[in-house]
């Protein structure tokens, strides 16, 4: 699978990494109508190149590349990225009911500022 959207962007939605993102395997867009509701962007796992220009231009260290780096504790959201499908409200609808149980069951990770959040996955 394809890099990793974790929990540094929920209620970010910071799109540095799309505006690097040679093939659009981000979303939602801003342009695309999900964009005001969702509460993280996704990266579409067909569509990733596996480039890495999205890691540096996160400015809240968000995007890990890959399934096996990606930290235990943001394991839910490996599910979220690989759901996700602009334009699809059934798959948005997965993706985001399952950012919303991790942030239930992570209140800890989630009261941590988002810029300081990936440090925090580790422990």
């Amino acid at each position: 699978m394809a890099f990793v959207i974790t929990d540094p962007c929920i209620n970010t939605k910071d799109t540095a990494c799309v505006d690097v993102c040679p093939v659009d395997c981000i979303h939602p867009r801003k342009d695309e109508p999900e964009f005001e509701t969702a509460t993280m962007l996704y990266i579409h796992p067909e569509e990733c190149i596996d480039c890495g220009a999205c890691v540096p231009a996160c400015p809240v260290a968000a995007i890990y590349d890959g399934p096996d780096s990606t930290p235990k504790s943001q394991g839910s959201l490996i599910e979220a990225n690989a759901i996700f499908r602009a334009g699809e409200p059934d798959t948005v609808a997965k993706a985001e009911a399952i950012v919303q149980s991790h942030v239930a069951a992570h209140p800890d990770l989630m009261a941590i500022a988002p810029e300081q959040r990936a440090a925090a996955h580790g422990k």
